[in-house]
């Protein structure tokens, strides 16, 4: 599958490993990742300001993210102050950084961001997803103006939920590479 778009790669909390499907995209597509200063206790203003800077290096108007995770957060919170108008985001497993769930080592990525962001985005999420409910996830979908994609039982839709290459994640990558 070829695409004709520059994709950043924005892993969530603790990066995305070797057998997660974000790498693989990076190792066979030949797609960027946008690197933080700490994957474990990361600080949003730092995650935002990467994201930036690694946007800026390419055409805005042909990049394309793709966040997992927290860096779904992160990407909603980057287009509220910077409004870039980049080509789209594919953001996966939404995480409700509200919710007791949520891990305690991230900061600044509370309240949750509630702006439409001013690019096209696809919002994939899964009905038994640790992270966020089916509910939250909906609604971060609408308040963003994202398409909602619920690809069923899928956990967080990483490594541990079985997913490793993920083919149909790049068909659904595809439609914003158009």
């Amino acid at each position: 599958m070829h695409f004709n778009s520059t994709i950043l790669i924005l892993p969530g909390l603790g990066n995305s490993g070797e057998q997660h499907w974000q790498s693989i995209w990076e190792k066979e597509h030949n797609f960027t990742r946008i690197q933080q200063n700490d994957w474990e206790t990361p600080v949003c203003t730092d995650w935002i300001a990467n994201i930036n800077k690694a946007v800026d290096q390419h055409n805005p108007a042909n990049v394309i993210l793709v966040g997992h995770s927290l860096a779904c957060t992160a990407i909603a919170y980057w287009a509220q102050q910077y409004p870039t108008k980049i080509k789209g985001a594919l953001l996966v497993a939404l995480s409700d950084t509200e919710a007791d769930s949520f891990p305690i080592s991230p900061t600044g990525f509370a309240p949750m961001p509630l702006n439409k962001l001013p690019f096209p985005s696809i919002a994939v999420a899964s009905t038994n997803d640790f992270y966020v409910t089916p509910q939250r996830a909906e609604q971060f979908a609408a308040d963003w103006g994202s398409d909602l994609i619920n690809i069923g039982e899928a956990g967080h839709i990483n490594t541990d939920a079985g997913f490793g290459r993920w083919d149909e994640g790049l068909e659904i990558l595809k439609r914003l590479d158009g």
